[in-house]
């Protein structure tokens, strides 16, 4: 541990002050969401709200010892980090925990610890670095590959422990490259993947493939003097790819509870018998969700009064699907509440990033906007059924250690960072 000397100190307080206002409001629901309508007993370990609050009392210690290392030491040891992240990752195949389908945990003792929650972490560091070294131009090609490269193998390893969730999140870095200067035409590709994908599964891949392809010619007709027709062949060709590839992927690859998510997503089903068969087992969680969140009206029903809360409609729900006792017991108000806590959080992690005189804290703090942002909308849009339902947690508000501890070394480590900037020339 680097400990520093002489040197000034300016710990911004309204990170803080948001970060343990989101931690407190989630505790207060997770107890809500937990508790079996006995006498509360906030040292019985046998549920969820008295595990929490042990783990919010070790997240302050935690805060402490991040706060008390050196800045520099984040930025000389990222590299060291991130691979010590990554042999944790491998070691899940070996000594990996298998909870829900998902070998994501080390089991040690009666705790469970899932490293890909710290992956993140030790990514955000690493992208960070690499950006931020004198030889790197994220405009090079080969720069760009090494970024890629960084982000897709912890990517991939928590893909192969059928870890889904964690897996979309690793998108996030692609904001953070496109603020240092990666080229527009990365945005513009992965929103025509996206797109494609979408309307291959809902239309059809030769739907698809005449539509694109009509698209593309027509916009090459338009701009006959600058576009190039190998080009728009090419656009052609990739859009019959892309179509036949998703369908295909979707049909053989995808496992059934995977296909029947997204066939309930985007409504592919059209057998009414089957559509209902559906919707009561993958979209149960979901359906319990909406009608808990649309019952707690404007106002809400009462913190500990939200009937399909107490009843445990909701599975999952001190977890997951935590924003759904937010909305039936305290309501619209409460539920937007929640939402300005985040924007102010991601505004005020954003707004400090533009402040940094050093690359690598701000490469870093738009890394951690970025992971916080994707979290919150997915966890939001899921639990409201606009995203599929994939799982991923609410940050700072769902239940669990790991999750909890590695979004404080996450933003911590941007505090103490941004605390620095004093001391930077």
């Amino acid at each position: 541990m680097y400990r520093e000397t002489n040197k000034h100190y300016k710990f911004d307080w309204i990170t803080i002050i948001l970060f343990f206002m989101l931690v407190g409001f989630g505790w207060v629901n997770i107890l809500s969401a937990s508790h079996t309508g006995d006498t509360i007993d906030y040292f019985d370990l046998e549920h969820s709200y008295s595990k929490q609050l042990i783990f919010i009392f070790f997240t302050i210690g935690l805060i402490i010892i991040l706060l008390s290392i050196e800045a520099k030491f984040y930025e000389r040891f990222s590299s060291v980090i991130y691979i010590i992240s990554m042999i944790s990752l491998v070691g899940l195949f070996l000594f990996g925990k298998n909870v829900n389908g998902a070998t994501s945990w080390y089991a040690i003792g009666g705790l469970t610890i899932q490293p890909s929650e710290f992956a993140k972490v030790a990514t955000s560091l690493a992208i960070a670095k690499h950006i931020s070294d004198l030889n790197t131009n994220i405009k090079n090609f080969k720069d760009q590959i090494q970024a890629f490269l960084i982000i897709t193998v912890p990517a991939v390893l928590v893909l192969l422990q059928n870890d889904t969730g964690s897996t979309v999140v690793y998108a996030a870095f692609f904001f953070v490259l496109y603020r240092e200067g990666l080229p527009k035409y990365y945005l513009v590709i992965g929103v025509f993947l996206i797109l494609i994908s979408i309307f291959a599964l809902k239309f059809g891949a030769i739907f698809t493939s005449i539509v694109g392809s009509i698209i593309i010619l027509l916009a090459y007709y338009l701009n006959r003097k600058k576009a190039v027709f190998a080009k728009s062949l090419l656009y052609i060709i990739v859009t019959v790819l892309v179509a036949s590839g998703v369908r295909f992927f979707y049909q053989n690859i995808l496992k059934p509870h995977q296909q029947d998510r997204i066939s309930l997503w985007l409504r592919l089903e059209k057998d009414p018998e089957e559509l209902q068969r559906m919707k009561q087992t993958f979209a149960y969680n979901l359906n319990e969700s909406e009608k808990a969140i649309s019952s707690g009206g404007f106002s809400g029903k009462g913190f500990m009064e939200g009937t399909r809360t107490t009843g445990k409609f909701v599975p999952e729900q001190h977890t997951d699907y935590i924003f759904s006792t937010v909305g039936e017991e305290w309501g619209f108000l409460g539920s937007a509440g929640v939402v300005i806590l985040f924007v102010l959080l991601l505004l005020r992690i954003l707004h400090l990033a533009e402040l940094q005189k050093s690359q690598f804290s701000r490469v870093y703090g738009y890394g951690v906007a970025a992971i916080i942002f994707i979290h919150f909308l997915i966890n939001i849009g899921m639990v409201m059924g606009i995203i599929p339902t994939i799982g991923i947690p609410l940050p700072l508000f769902s239940y669990g250690g790991s999750g909890l501890w590695a979004f404080t070394i996450l933003i911590f480590i941007f505090i103490k960072l941004d605390s620095n900037r004093i001391n930077e020339w």
